[in-house]
């Protein structure tokens, strides 16, 4: 009855051992899992280790019901299930404790390997080494452990070599962030510096162009001290040269009639005639030049005047539009003959802006009166369909205020044009100009206002004068 019970007995055995090497293997996949972090590194491998029962369970089986030497059972299920854990190594092979466990099983799987394969042959040399397959059998334990506790240690290095790498991006990110906030933080006061800069800038010009004008206008005032000082002592001998001049030509003329009074001989009052005659014609010519010294003088007295340097909103079109009424009617007040065709376009965006108004009138004044004389000369050469044109414009230019002052007159040859603004230079003939009215003008435009005064002409064909002033 014992004997028929040991079947039974033995199938139970095999079965209870089958049992707890399916667990001991499923607690050996999740310490795998755990270890070398398998979810993470290997997460289809992951799946796969779970299943490390399986191959070996199912080889255990086929052995048991085909009757197969059933004492080799343990060592076919962890033979299978050890081929599973060396492919999950191999994937991990880039991990050095991986490495070290592949080494680790090396020996004892080898050793499980020799004697599953003896025991299937049912070789008898399994028990003629029994004592070598011992003692290789220990040493693999000894070996697995020792790997086991190296690779263990690895791992703890590697964590910590892990975590200072992540300290050390951290304090990179850090770094990085630090650095960017202040890139970010000196872009800011770059960018606040340099707009202090262009202010600083903006107001240095500001000062030098205040300056330039502050020693134009001391320049000015002392020029005109002194032209106003030699102006006087100059005006008084004048006045009597031009007053003696015209006393002498009455003095002529009365001595001319009493001459014709006297009864001289045809021949001596001739002769004292024609002396009296020389004598009016010099002092005609005294006084014509007299004149002219005394529209120099007061030329250069107007040029070296200074201004009230009070400057007021003015409206440039209302300004340009009253001066060229004023030129135009002074000189048909001298020339009832003369007649032109006045023109405006002006610029409604100009509006008022911070000027001298004196002195820019007078720039005004001048330029129209050249352009009338410009155009009554040509008038003069009796050209057929020809019609005198001044024109006057005014536009606004993004910061600049521009007004055209435009005629089709006699036009300025290119050699006369590059000397137009110089004290003096006139190309009037001698008696109708004193060649300060553009110099004036020029330095009022340039000096007082911090703008500039172009020309542009075509001989024969007309003059374009361009004054420019900041808005």
């Amino acid at each position: 009855m014992d004997t028929d019970f040991l079947p039974a007995i033995k199938a139970s055995a095999i079965v209870g051992a089958l049992i707890f090497n399916i667990l001991f293997s499923v607690f050996l996949a999740k310490i795998m899992q755990r270890f070398f972090d398998l979810p993470t590194r290997l997460p289809r491998w992951n799946t796969f280790i779970n299943s490390i029962w399986v191959p070996g369970s199912i080889v255990s089986l086929i052995l048991v019901v085909f009757g197969i030497n059933t004492d080799v059972l343990v060592n076919i299920f962890w033979s299978c299930a050890l081929v599973m854990i060396i492919l999950v190594l191999v994937r991990l092979r880039d991990y050095r404790p991986a490495r070290t466990i592949l080494t680790a099983v090396a020996p004892y799987t080898l050793h499980l390997a020799v004697t599953t394969i003896l025991r299937l042959l049912n070789s008898g040399l399994l028990k003629y080494f029994d004592d070598f397959f011992e003692s290789w059998r220990v040493f693999g334990w000894i070996w697995l452990f020792s790997f086991i506790w190296i690779a263990r240690n690895q791992k703890k290095t590697l964590a910590k070599e892990q975590l200072l790498r992540e300290e050390e991006e951290k304090a990179k990110q850090q770094i990085a962030a630090q650095n960017t906030e202040l890139e970010r933080m000196v872009a800011e006061r770059t960018a606040a510096l340099t707009q202090q800069a262009k202010a600083l800038q903006s107001t240095l010009t500001e000062l030098r162009t205040t300056q330039a004008q502050l020693i134009q206008a001391e320049k000015m005032a002392s020029l005109g001290e002194l032209t106003a000082g030699i102006a006087h002592e100059i005006q008084n001998p004048l006045n009597f040269v031009n007053n003696f001049a015209e006393v002498s030509v009455e003095l002529c003329q009365e001595l001319r009639e009493e001459v014709d009074k006297l009864g001289l001989a045809e021949a001596d009052k001739e002769y004292m005639l024609e002396i009296l005659n020389d004598l009016s014609h010099n002092q005609a010519k005294i006084n014509q030049h007299g004149q002219r010294a005394a529209s120099i003088v007061k030329g250069m007295l107007q040029h070296s005047r200074a201004s009230t340097g009070e400057r007021q909103a003015t409206d440039l079109n209302d300004l340009a539009d009253e001066y060229l009424r004023l030129a135009y009617h002074g000189l048909r007040a001298k020339d009832k003959t003369f007649n032109a065709t006045l023109s405006t376009s002006f610029d409604e965006k100009v509006g008022q802006i911070e000027v001298l108004p004196q002195d820019l009138g007078r720039v005004l004044l001048n330029l129209f009166s050249n352009a009338f004389y410009a155009v009554q000369q040509r008038q003069k050469q009796g050209e057929p369909d020809y019609q005198p044109t001044v024109t006057v414009s005014t536009k606004r230019e993004n910061s600049q205020i521009k007004i055209y002052v435009r005629d089709n007159g006699t036009g300025i040859p290119e050699a006369v044009r590059q000397k137009i603004f110089q004290p003096f230079f006139t190309t009037k003939p001698s008696g109708e100009g004193t060649g300060l009215g553009l110099s004036l003008s020029y330095d009022i435009v340039t000096k007082a206002h911090n703008g500039t005064l172009a020309v542009e002409s075509q001989e024969g064909k007309g003059t374009d004068f361009i004054v420019s002033l900041p808005a």
